[in-house]
């Protein structure tokens, strides 16, 4: 899989992801857990932008289909996301 950053939790604030991910030449956005002892430098404003990301997925589990994944396959599961965004977005 090609991709050029990373938005986690601080749960993936560990030493050998944060460098396997820098090793890819990776831009690694994950705030530091409080107890940690080397800090390194962390994008906040980069961070914030993960809080629109989950606010999508909050709204499109809002509805029971996608939110069960009852849908069989791949192309009906896009299709309905599709459906379902084109609902969010008229509100």
């Amino acid at each position: 899989m090609d991709f050029e950053g990373i938005l986690a939790d601080k749960a993936f604030d560990v030493h050998w992801i944060v460098d396997a991910l820098h090793a890819q030449g990776t831009c690694v956005v994950i705030p530091q857990r409080k107890n940690r002892i080397d800090r390194r430098p962390f994008d906040g404003a980069l961070f914030k932008a993960r809080h629109l990301i989950k606010n999508v997925f909050c709204k499109l589990k809002e509805f029971s289909r996608i939110a069960m994944r009852s849908e069989k396959t791949d192309r009906s599961c896009a299709a309905m996301i599709s459906l379902v965004s084109a609902v969010i977005n008229s509100r």
